[in-house]
């Protein structure tokens, strides 16, 4: 195995060009970088509908548009100039031995899998097998097993055939602004770092709120649930950015090392601080199993046991069918002591400090006044697309990272493992399933959680000035 540095690939090969990821996600992504002069290289199509290179193409621009993005003719025949198209069975042979044949002299290439995890390694192999993975990199999509056992026995069958630098696991929430931005706000700033740590942090809350439920995704859904498909990945990456250490290097594995500290001194769940619940009428969409027990909605509290979080209470939660689409990290400073020059002696409020990651990603810094003899709060808020310009949306950041070998937009194998490891207790041993209504914000039993601490502060909408549910 040869080890994959930050070359340029010659040229991009997605598997599964054909399927819902391309659709929704990846043809917009590829034609806003051909927009912004970013894809400099072919890219191949691989998938089994039996169709023309036309018709990728005309799948594209239908793509491109349903996305909502402007179409501009000239960059879009930019990009339909650099499409191709191969079709076959994956699992055949002489699939690879064709793809060999047309990509020719090229052999530093991204492997892109937009497909089912239990085709990763088969892909692979057959990938091995024609030669084709020396000089090259392989990105997979979650989810990355669906256990700790099972993810281990993926990263072993991968790591069969590649190096851990050439194997890009892609989860896009790694691609969004404010967590990219989150270490420079962190170690940027004096005033957010001094603050970030036990003596000055009394509680974390994150909150992955989707106000739409499971829709046609049913049989999908039902077999995943949200601690799999949010909380092992997502939610536990961004904590791991918040709470790490400053990397000592700039180099991806600089970034992971800090990332591996934080999870490793995560304690397993315990499932008696865990609440799963489904929304009314979850069980009566297709492809959902009567009597299902996963959850659309769970919240749990956690640790980190380490010398700067060691005592902080963390509370995480994630739900579909909710009141609001919103996701944002929340932390609560200590609070001041009492102020012996009021007239009446009193504690303020605490400080807050919120990174909303969508929709409209900012930052607020919640401060306390006294007007008219009652404490009410300020807000210092900063609009990451005013004050910073238009972003590069997720799957743009992720694909021109994994052409220009950039690692430090994807999860690296012990990471994965470690938050498997996390989860796992509730996993084994899930408990009771409750119920909420749709368009709210989860069960009440999500709320005894808290008890002794801060509630569950509503999330900081565009628009929002509400305290707290």
């Amino acid at each position: 195995m040869a080890e994959s540095g930050g070359r340029g690939s010659e040229v991009l090969v997605i598997f599964g060009i054909t399927g819902d990821l391309a659709r929704k996600m990846t043809f917009r992504a590829l034609y806003c970088l051909e927009r912004r002069l970013l894809l400099q290289c072919p890219v191949l199509g691989v998938a089994s509908d039996d169709i023309s290179v036309e018709e990728l193409v005309n799948r594209a621009r239908k793509a491109v548009v349903d996305t909502g993005e402007g179409l501009d003719n000239k960059v879009f025949d930019r990009l339909a100039n650099r499409l191709s198209y191969l079709h076959g069975d994956v699992t055949d042979p002489a699939l690879y031995a064709e793809l060999a044949k047309r990509l020719g002299s090229r052999r530093d290439c991204l492997f892109y899998l937009e497909m089912p995890p239990s085709l990763f390694a088969p892909i692979v192999e057959s990938l091995d097998k024609a030669g084709l993975l020396a000089h090259s990199r392989v990105a997979v999509e979650k989810p990355f097993g669906h256990d700790l056992k099972s993810a281990c026995e993926l990263n072993a069958q991968l790591r069969a055939v590649l190096n851990e630098d050439q194997i890009f696991r892609v989860d896009h929430f790694l691609g969004k602004q404010p967590v990219v931005e989150l270490e420079y706000l962190r170690f940027g700033n004096l005033a957010l770092a001094e603050m970030w740590d036990r003596h000055k942090i009394s509680q974390i809350q994150i909150t992955m709120a989707e106000n739409f439920g499971v829709e046609d995704r049913g049989r999908f859904y039902d077999g995943v649930g949200a601690l799999r498909d949010v909380v092992q990945n997502h939610l536990l990456q961004v904590l791991a950015g918040v709470a790490m250490e400053p990397p000592v290097g700039p180099s991806a594995d600089d970034l992971n090392d800090k990332k591996a500290d934080v999870l490793r001194a995560i304690p397993a769940l315990d499932p008696d601080l865990c609440v799963r619940a489904q929304y009314s009428g979850y069980t009566d969409i297709d492809g959902v199993a009567k009597g299902s027990q996963t959850e659309t909605f769970v919240a749990l509290r956690l640790e980190i046991d380490n010398w700067r979080w060691a005592g902080v209470p963390i509370f995480l939660r994630a739900g579909k069918a909710m009141a609001e689409r919103v996701t944002e990290v929340r932390l609560f400073t200590h609070r001041v002591p009492a102020l012996a020059f009021l007239p009446d002696r009193k504690k303020a409020e605490p400080n807050q400090i919120v990174l909303r990651i969508d929709p409209d990603p900012g930052l607020r810094v919640q401060l306390t006044a006294l007007d008219a003899g009652r404490w009410r709060d300020i807000h210092l808020d900063s609009s990451f697309m005013q004050d910073l310009g238009e972003p590069l949306t997720p799957y743009e950041r992720i694909l021109h990272a994994g052409l220009t070998g950039d690692r430090q937009l994807f999860a690296r194998e012990d990471n994965i493992e470690e938050t498997w490891r996390v989860v796992q207790p509730l996993l084994d041993n899930p408990g009771k399933i409750h119920r909420y209504e749709t368009g709210s914000w989860g069960p009440e039993e999500a709320r005894s959680l808290l008890r002794g601490q801060h509630g569950w502060h509503q999330p900081w909408l565009p628009t929002d000035h509400r305290a707290s549910q």
